[in-house]
């Protein structure tokens, strides 16, 4: 369900999105939600989507926000993280007022790329509803709400976790199996010319219970989130792509993460692309992305 309606009215139908100087003078949304989200929220939600108390899991940096929200209504529950961004720059502002349509605003096109990434087969967190205030003037102002992976860690903490409870001999083809599955959720972006541009580790999901045992297949298993900066890039990929993986070796620092298994990574990753001049001058600038993320990291600290 896509809507747009003036600042004053309630989420009840579709309504254009108005001049140029009704945009201007007294603004407009752009909303999308998913068709039980009211239910949850109440019809009025937008009047109240940027200012709602949201505490658990919540941070706040330079005009955005993020938190865990749960959320209950006649014995239902939804669980989701609400990003917010307060502040936008005035030019973004400007570009929504002339283009609208143009999805402006970080949350729309986050959700666009998260719409993108589940088409080509890649697990992502489910969009339940985003959109963007447009106006007055040149303000802007946006909100993605997405479900929470319940049950599920980042890999920096569940490889450690399998580490400790598996068997040595289970791990090992925990591990292997792992490997091979983020090769390819890699691959399918890149194969694409699209980067993530923040690939660690603590951005790829995995279910709590798969620590315990090796499932019997991992395609579909692991999630990608925090797309907001996916980008197409069919010029000058070969930057971006040793940005992701440099990104990706660097944050491979971990318990529980043997040289053999970045070696796997990169046999699949590469599969019969991995022999060559190209394959080692690839594989030289990768390690040199990942020690300059190392001494970046080290400097912060």
């Amino acid at each position: 369900m896509s809507l747009v309606t003036p600042p004053t009215h309630p989420v009840l139908a579709a309504a254009p999105p108005g001049s140029f100087w009704r945009r201007l003078r007294h603004g407009v949304r752009r909303l999308h939600a998913r068709r039980d989200w009211a239910d949850f929220v109440g019809t009025y939600w937008p009047e109240s989507i940027m200012t709602a108390a949201v505490t658990d899991d919540f941070h706040v940096k330079q005009g955005r926000s993020t938190g865990r929200w749960v959320l209950r209504v006649r014995g239902r529950e939804l669980t989701v993280y609400l990003k917010r961004h307060y502040r936008l720059p005035w030019w973004r502002g400007l570009l929504a007022l002339l283009g609208p349509g143009g999805d402006w605003s970080p949350a729309l096109q986050e959700r666009r790329h998260l719409e993108w990434a589940r088409a080509q087969g890649v697990p992502v967190p489910r969009v339940v509803a985003a959109g963007e205030f447009v106006g007055p003037w040149c303000r802007l102002r946006s909100f993605l709400v997405v479900e929470e992976l319940t049950g599920m860690l980042a890999l920096h903490q569940a490889i450690p976790l399998a580490a400790r409870t598996l068997p040595p001999e289970a791990f090992g083809r925990w591990k292997a199996g792992l490997a091979r599955e983020v090769a390819r959720l890699t691959r399918t972006l890149h194969d694409r010319r699209h980067f993530h541009k923040d690939l660690y580790l603590c951005h790829f999901y995995i279910p709590r219970a798969d620590t315990q045992a090796p499932p019997p297949c991992w395609e579909g298993r692991v999630h990608l989130i925090d797309l907001h900066r996916l980008a197409r890039h069919p010029l000058t990929w070969p930057v971006w792509l040793a940005k992701d993986l440099g990104e990706l070796l660097f944050s491979s620092d971990v318990a529980g993460v043997a040289p053999r298994d970045r070696v796997r990574f990169w046999r699949a990753y590469l599969g019969a692309r991995r022999r060559g001049p190209l394959a080692r001058l690839l594989a030289a600038y990768v390690r040199l992305k990942a020690k300059s993320y190392r001494r970046h990291n080290e400097k912060d600290e």
